[in-house]
């Protein structure tokens, strides 16, 4: 039977998946889109700025999180002169880590959809007089929706399972910024390996369901 500890980091995980992936959303498409349908000095730099999260380890993300919104960090720093509040260790530390690893996910997935919508439907759009705006609303998203979906469940699952760069800016505090993950560690680290094997066992279950999701979004693209 798990503690109550254990079932609030299984409630705190899917508050900061949940948190992170609509920001991840609202961020993502937007960028995915200026990727997939513009061209501009530097695009591909952006791209690749973007990507990194996705390819460096963990822990070096949650370093660079901490230079910006550490208290004494770029951005950091300000938020506390000015409300006296610092991000660090709260659980909005642990949503902006799993937005900032999640996001490549859905820009990646996002531009590999708008990309493969047809040209020729988007010009016709525009021949029709309509805006670039209104033609991505009712031509360009919509013909995507299917990659964004995919993007979106995937940025999920992996807001879901993030845990270095969680720890690096949350900290891994019991009742406050413990997630499933952190969970999973600190009960391993403390030879509570009934507790450990049913979470590892829920957290594996809900990837594996959000992993089917994905994938059967993704066929669908095309």
């Amino acid at each position: 039977m798990m503690d109550s500890t254990t079932l609030f980091s299984i409630r705190l995980s899917l508050q900061v998946a949940a948190v992170s992936t609509f920001f991840v959303v609202f961020i993502g498409v937007p960028i995915a889109y200026l990727l997939a349908r513009k061209s501009f000095p530097g695009k591909e730099a952006i791209d690749i700025v973007m990507t990194l999260p996705l390819v460096l380890p963990p822990t070096v993300t949650g370093y660079y999180l901490i230079i910006v919104f550490g208290r004494n960090g770029l951005i950091g720093r300000y938020l506390y002169e000015w409300t006296g509040w610092g991000i660090m260790f709260t659980w909005y530390a642990a949503a902006l880590a799993s937005f900032v690893v999640a996001l490549p996910l859905m820009i990646k997935a996002g531009r590999a959809a708008l990309e493969s919508v047809d040209r020729n439907l988007i010009n016709a759009s525009y021949t029709l007089g309509h805006s670039e705006l209104e033609t991505a609303l009712k031509v360009t998203l919509p013909l995507a929706k299917r990659g964004l979906l995919a993007g979106g469940v995937l940025s999920f699952a992996r807001a879901l399972g993030e845990f270095g760069a969680t720890l690096m800016l949350a900290g891994n505090i019991p009742g406050k910024t413990e997630t499933m993950p952190l969970a999973i560690y600190s009960l391993a680290g403390s030879g509570d390996w009934g507790a450990a094997s049913s979470v590892v066992g829920i957290l594996t279950l809900m990837a594996a369901i959000f992993l089917y999701l994905a994938n059967r979004y993704s066929k669908r693209i095309f």
